[in-house]
């Protein structure tokens, strides 16, 4: 335990989070100032609680006067229990390589369907909106994510690839910020159309400030990009490295990513790709905070966010 009785460790966690009302406190403290309740209808913090159900109702005469902790969250319709909600978010938040459902199933005793699901919900709370711009030091790099084709069957090889290795890939472009406002380099990741000029400049024009140094491998379709920055390129049939022109740092991450695709969820459908990368993004730029920290950092991010299975699979239709 820290100095502030919270847990440090996995262990410590499932023991601290075994008590009901300790969750809902916890998570209380977390979501309002001071732990004062506030009616998500109304916006009045004048409540009661109802201990036998652990939820509130507001005092307020008005529809959907109760409401649980759980409302206008990830949690929210969710019939399992906090505990083993608080258990999952730590286990993947600190999990270097991401833990499977199946993982997720076996260990907290639901299904595999529901460990699925839930992944995906968290996998939403560790997705970061930033309005700002980078700048500095910027190295930019984009890879293919998806299977090697001599795993495939013979037949679907052949109906498949028709070119090169990336064909039947997803394109994923990368922007690491090396030695951020905090000291550590952060990264920005983005499923993108193509590795075309069209694709790949805006999105740098987007997320980095001109007038920033910007570092390259020698794709043409990064040419236009000293119009803006101090562009510089590392051509990696001659060299890795030239001082400070390289792009180390982002393939750095690519590697992380892809140990933690391949080694632990195998096969990712393109639909879900960047809900993986909003994870493997979240990892690596708190990879400095504590188990602890990381934890409360993820729970922090857990309200106004909310993810039906409907619209995790594509089953939500939208009427004409």
């Amino acid at each position: 335990m820290n100095e502030n009785g919270e847990p440090k460790t996995l262990i410590e966690a499932l023991r601290y989070f075994s008590d009901p009302d300790r969750c809902l406190d916890f998570v209380a403290n977390l979501r309002w100032a001071d732990g004062q309740p506030i009616c998500p209808t109304c916006g009045s913090p004048d409540v009661r609680f109802i201990s036998t159900r652990r939820i509130w109702e507001c005092k307020s005469k008005h529809t959907r006067r109760q409401f649980s902790i759980k409302i206008g969250t990830i949690f929210e319709d969710s019939a399992i229990a906090l505990d083993k909600w608080l258990a999952a978010i730590w286990m993947i938040a600190n999990a270097k390589n991401g833990a499977s459902s199946y993982e997720i199933a076996r260990s907290l005793g639901v299904t595999q369907k529901s460990g699925w699901f839930m992944l995906h919900r968290i996998r939403l709370a560790m997705q970061t909106v930033i309005f700002t711009k980078i700048s500095g030091q910027i190295e930019i790099d984009e890879t293919f994510i998806g299977g090697k084709a001599r795993n495939m069957h013979r037949s679907k090889r052949e109906a498949q690839i028709a070119g090169r290795g990336c064909v039947g890939k997803t394109a994923v472009m990368g922007l690491l910020e090396r030695h951020g406002p905090d000291g550590h380099s952060a990264v920005r990741a983005k499923v993108v159309d193509s590795i075309r000029r069209r694709s790949l400049s805006p999105e740098v024009r987007r997320h980095v400030e001109d007038g920033s140094e910007v570092f390259t491998d020698a794709l043409s379709s990064y040419d236009d990009l000293g119009t803006w920055y101090e562009h510089q390129v590392i051509n990696h049939a001659e060299s890795y490295a030239r001082g400070k022109v390289h792009t180390n740092g982002i393939e750095n991450f690519w590697s992380l990513l892809k140990r933690a695709i391949k080694g632990t969820y195998v096969s990712v459908e393109p639909f879900h790709l960047f809900r993986y990368l909003d994870q493997q993004t979240f990892r690596y730029n708190s990879r400095k905070a504590d188990d602890c920290g990381r934890f409360q950092r993820l729970l922090g991010n857990i309200e106004g966010r909310r993810l039906t299975y409907g619209d995790l699979t594509g089953a939500t239709t939208t009427p004409c």
